[in-house]
């Protein structure tokens, strides 16, 4: 086995094609459903939402490879592919037997894995000549690469992000402004939505499911505008494939392969990303089992604790019905730093891939995660962002009951995004404010 700590591919060895688990499932995710009627959503349906192709992408389901245009190729060449590191020191700092490794989507531009799905996105609304994108974002790493992939392809940009992650996190707006974007806090006054809500609870510190209301209502009430999002739905997953594909070639090169994959979950993107492409193989039945781990805060629980039925993907209930494990729209989650996984509902397909046994959920407590994020800082000297820290919390987990057993596994984890200006929460967290 190969010693080496980092393993990086050459730009003529990076995917070219994304990766549609859909196409390989057995059972498919259910249809969305248009509330009023209760009959299945057609890709024109979703088109007077989303970009036409990402309307086509999200209900495809025979193909299992689709090509990744040209133009957005030579983006993702300016920045990946991503290291797949060894956490040697880790491993040393647990006394652990297993190998562990991450793969390093923090060294995207904007700080997060987000960018390998913006970019598409805002080349497919340019590409059909909309001019303005709209979007939400909790912790404000989606809303910042949204911002910037639009003022690359000259599109205005509106972002609605959540208010309590808005005052946790002040800089990320900062980061949209400067790329041009107008952020707006949510709930607000500015859509009907954010008025009712507001009306109903004054204090409502806001939620995904909220902002997502004012998004999709400002897209469907503004000519040349189109609403886009970071995570949940099937067609940005198949865009974070390049992050699995990229894993498999280097966990090759690193000469060994995954037991376990491990990754944080709000909506199920950078989960997705990195796991889909190795579970394709079990889908076939091919190779070796791997263990698929999602790890989500103990105070958002819907892989654990949710419900399994058709539920709206935002407050208001102006989004189609998704077939999803759900802890209900109106659902208010606490207001931890891990912005990002604060959302009460999982993806469809991530949804009907836990129905059927293909991976499972853990909770993790805010303060264990803190720790994790903390631990791993000091061996690494990579300062985690607080959704990242729930899939080092759960990696730990599993590589001490390594030390108990014995047992020499390999785990992989997405280091979805760093902590740079997560700073105020690990603040809170060193001075034992946080709960």
């Amino acid at each position: 086995m190969s010693k080496q700590k980092r393993f990086l591919l050459n730009e003529d060895e990076l995917p070219r094609q994304w990766y549609n688990i859909q196409a390989d499932m057995i059972n498919k995710p259910l249809p969305l459903l248009n509330p009023a009627t209760r009959e299945p959503l057609t890709a024109e349906d979703l088109s007077h939402i989303f970009a036409n192709e990402c309307a086509k992408q999200e209900l495809d389901t025979e193909h299992a490879w689709i090509d990744i245009p040209e133009e957005v190729l030579r983006r993702y060449s300016y920045y990946r592919s991503t290291p797949l590191v060894r956490a040697y020191a880790l491993e040393e700092a647990l006394g652990t037997p297993a190998h562990i490794y991450f793969k390093n989507e923090s060294v995207n531009p904007l700080g997060s894995h987000k960018l390998n799905s913006a970019i598409p996105q805002c080349y497919y609304c340019k590409q059909e000549g909309v001019k303005n994108v709209t979007t939400e974002t909790g912790a404000g790493q989606w809303g910042a690469a949204l911002s910037y992939a639009a003022k690359s392809f000259g599109l205005e940009c509106a972002v609605y992000q959540v208010k309590i992650s808005m005052l946790q996190k002040p800089y990320r707006s900062s980061i949209m402004r400067t790329f041009g974007a107008t952020v707006t806090g949510s709930p607000s006054m500015s859509t009907r939505a954010g008025k009712d809500i507001i009306t109903a609870d004054p204090n409502h510190p806001g939620s995904l499911g909220t902002a997502i209301s004012e998004a999709v209502e400002l897209a469907t009430t503004t000519p040349d505008c189109k609403y886009t999002l970071g995570s949940v739905m099937n067609h940005v997953s198949l865009h974070q494939s390049v992050i699995g594909l990229e894993a498999e070639k280097q966990m090759k090169m690193a000469g060994e392969y995954p037991d376990m994959i491990i990754a944080c979950f709000g909506g199920g993107s950078n989960f997705g990303g990195l796991a889909f492409p190795f579970m394709r193989h079990q889908l076939k039945g091919e190779g070796k089992k791997i263990d698929f781990i999602a790890a989500e805060p103990e105070s958002c629980p819907k892989l654990t604790k949710g419900k399994f039925e058709y539920d709206f993907g935002d407050t208001a209930g102006y989004t189609p019905l998704l077939p999803m494990y759900t802890l209900g729209h109106e659902f208010k989650p606490a207001n931890i730093h891990a912005g990002g996984l604060r959302y009460h509902g999982a993806g469809t397909i991530v949804s009907q891939l836990l129905k059927d046994g293909y991976l499972r959920g853990v909770d993790i407590p805010q303060l264990e995660s803190f720790d994790a994020g903390l631990l791993f800082a000091r061996t690494e000297g990579i300062i985690p962002a607080p959704e990242s820290c729930h899939a080092i919390a759960a990696t730990i987990r599993e590589a001490k009951k390594c030390k108990e057993t014995g047992e020499e596994k390999v785990i992989l984890f997405n280091l979805s995004g760093h902590g740079l200006i997560d700073m105020t929460a690990y603040d809170s967290f060193l001075n034992g404010d946080l709960v």
